[in-house]
């Protein structure tokens, strides 16, 4: 399969290091899935019994902590930590969801609080923005090719500074693609990356790219003659 570049709008990703404790082993499963393909290290506990020595042995840019863990509850073990001094940046991901549940998960300690079940590009913004916010990666919020800008802040689109107006999927190719110029990236990889299929969706097939595509060429290139973007035969697609 195509692989990402190490993206220059995502400086250090690779450097960090994030903790996932849940006691769902499909949902540690799917979450180093996800956040491995973002170019994050991943650790992960089914439970609380370990974490002092492997808080003692790695440091991690941020933890991901469910609240129905099996020896404590995610918020009182969080609230122990930070009552001995450790400020990693946390997310609550968590099946409880009340007003006053969310609240005792910021008051204990939390720094976000996702309920399942979750989206997995809002995951990783709020991944993206807390680390941000600590200062652990820096992003450049402009990417651009040609007469091609793409303002990711605004989800904006500008072919020779006229706007032009993508759905979310569109938004995601085209950054996927700006984020890869010249590398020909196969169907499987688009699908895997912008519509989240692969190992976890049997629903999914490469003609959803083939539109998808079609229709993204249409809108930045209207009358065909730039052709940003092309076909490798029996592969898939290039933006050169």
């Amino acid at each position: 399969m195509t692989k990402l570049m190490k993206l220059p709008q995502k400086i250090s990703s690779k450097e960090n290091r994030i903790l996932i404790i849940d006691d769902d082993e499909d949902i540690l499963e799917l979450l180093s899935y996800i956040l491995n393909k973002e170019g994050y290290l991943i650790n992960t506990l089914l439970n609380s019994k370990g974490l002092e020595s492997l808080l003692y042995r790695e440091e991690f840019s941020l933890m991901i902590v469910d609240r129905n863990l099996p020896c404590v509850e995610g918020t009182e073990l969080v609230k122990k930590l930070r009552d001995r001094g450790n400020k990693t940046p946390v997310i609550f991901l968590t099946a409880k969801n009340s007003k006053d549940e969310k609240r005792e998960g910021f008051v204990r300690g939390g720094d976000d609080y996702i309920t399942k079940p979750f989206d997995n590009d809002e995951l990783i913004l709020r991944v993206e923005a807390l680390l941000r916010r600590s200062g652990k990666i820096n992003f450049s919020n402009i990417l651009s090719h040609k007469d091609i800008t793409l303002d990711l802040d605004k989800m904006e689109v500008y072919i020779s500074d006229i706007e032009i107006s993508l759905t979310k999927k569109e938004f995601k190719l085209l950054q996927v693609f700006l984020e890869n110029v010249g590398s020909v990236l196969e169907r499987e990889f688009l699908l895997d990356v912008v519509w989240n299929c692969g190992l976890f969706d049997e629903h999914c097939n490469e003609r959803s790219v083939n539109v998808a595509i079609k229709r993204l060429k249409a809108k930045i290139d209207e009358d065909g003659s730039k052709r940003y973007i092309e076909s490798v035969r029996g592969v898939g697609y290039k933006l050169r």
